[in-house]
């Protein structure tokens, strides 16, 4: 089983508390700042699952997972977008994908196992 989850985000206190937290449940996190290197390493390296922010510079959280799923294809990979924005739930349902979830920041350690358990297992 693959056990490699990629954090895509752009502040780094939050890179280093997800490596904590993702380590701590097993898994083998992948620390990237942006959507472009990103989205470069999970097509030559698809993980089990994208922890991916929204609000990103260049590429927006909802500019790299149009890019995944239309451009790339890769409509298999779960992705949980990671925000504190209040509009995302809306648009999220509006893409109508039964791989995305949602994590509110600030997340808790009982919300991330939750969340991974649901795509994961």
């Amino acid at each position: 089983m693959i056990r490699k989850i990629v954090v895509v985000e752009d502040d780094q206190p939050i890179l280093d508390l997800m490596d904590i937290l993702l380590k701590k449940l097993g898994y083998e996190p992948v620390l990237i700042a942006n959507g472009l290197d990103a989205l470069t390493y999970v097509r030559s390296q698809p993980p089990a699952l994208i922890l991916l922010d929204i609000m990103m510079s260049p590429l927006s959280g909802w500019e790299f997972l149009e890019l995944l799923r239309a451009k790339y294809n890769l409509k298999e990979i779960p992705v949980i977008l990671f925000t504190a924005s209040p509009t995302v739930p809306g648009k999220m349902a509006e893409l109508n994908d039964p791989k995305l979830g949602i994590l509110q920041k600030p997340v808790t350690f009982d919300e991330l196992k939750t969340a991974l358990r649901q795509f994961l297992e």
